[in-house]
């Protein structure tokens, strides 16, 4: 279930309790008259089916409750009411299987924003894994993965060509693009204080490496790895399962192949940095290509869902 908080100026509250009314799967429906000072008018509260809430959150924007009050949307963990229960088994289709358009935009607006925060994340994510290949240690690669951030901006370039937002677009492929860019730039700097250190060797980074030769190593494989991590985790942000997005995290190889190319560029081995660069595009393309299409996909069954939903109405 979805909790919904309006401020709707109080001549428009009528239209927009009707509108709440008629929504099937909606509950708990509460008009607080007046409540609202800044923007001045009622409250609106009410509880709704996922199913439901993309139709009722693009019947609200139409008519400009989002420019005239506000729209404000939470995730109801725990629902005890057998109304609510009511509700969920009156919406048409099931709830895992609902996309909420306006909050994936919100999410991957919010996550595809290049700041201080995502390009600290991606740095520390990169030099971790440059101690992880130089050490040939998989357990730093997985860690590096986990850490890495850069989901985000290649799940806002799958949203925004979906939704054709060029804006989102060009926003995600800067934080992508200048992210890894200057993560990388930073992993040089560090694999140069490290062999200063006598931590990093060109010995220990030119051995046999058989848990981590496979980075600097693109294969069909590593495209398909690529693309099925793309759909799950495109269902993991859309589903709103987003535990699974660890999973997703830790099945590709950007940030070690991003980390591997660095340190091999400070050794001079341009054939390892070249093969860890073709690795990184390589997988951020099935990712961006895969989420795409899954996006694609579910905005089409949806769509037919609820056409067949409104034909059984009629």
């Amino acid at each position: 279930m979805l909790h919904l908080r309006l401020i709707v100026p109080a001549d428009r509250t009528d239209e927009v309790v009707a509108l709440l009314e008629k929504t099937v799967g909606t509950a708990h429906l509460v008009v607080l008259a007046g409540a609202a000072r800044s923007p001045a008018g009622d409250v609106i509260t009410c509880d709704v089916a996922r199913e439901a809430g993309d139709g009722l959150l693009r019947a609200l924007r139409e008519r400009g409750i989002d420019d005239c009050g506000s729209i404000a949307v939470e995730d109801i963990d725990l629902s005890l009411s057998k109304r609510a229960v009511q509700a969920e088994e009156d919406a048409p289709g099931e709830g895992a299987d609902a996309v909420l358009w306006e909050q994936l935009s919100g999410a991957t607006h919010e996550e595809s924003t290049l700041t201080v925060t995502y390009i600290a994340f991606l740095t520390l994510a990169t030099m971790i894994a440059a101690c992880g290949v130089v050490l040939d240690n998989a357990i730093l690669i997985v860690g590096a993965m986990a850490v890495g951030p850069e989901f985000g901006p290649l799940a806002g370039i799958c949203t925004a060509v979906v939704q054709r937002a060029p804006r989102l677009a060009w926003r995600s492929l800067v934080a992508l693009v200048a992210g890894f860019a200057v993560a990388m730039i930073l992993t040089v700097g560090f694999s140069y204080l490290m062999d200063a250190m006598d931590l990093f060797t060109y010995a220990k980074f030119e051995a046999d490496r058989p848990n981590t030769s496979f980075i600097w190593q693109p294969d069909l494989m590593s495209f398909v790895v690529a693309l099925l991590a793309g759909i799950a985790g495109t269902l993991s942000l859309t589903s709103a399962k987003s535990g699974a997005l660890v999973g997703v995290a830790i099945s590709v190889t950007t940030v070690p192949a991003a980390s591997n190319a660095a340190v091999a560029f400070l050794y001079g081995d341009y054939s390892q940095t070249v093969g860890s660069t073709g690795q990184l595009l390589l997988n951020l393309a099935g990712i961006i290509v895969a989420g795409t299409l899954t996006l694609v996909a579910q905005k089409y069954l949806w769509a037919r869902h609820r056409e067949r939903a409104a034909v059984r109405e009629g």
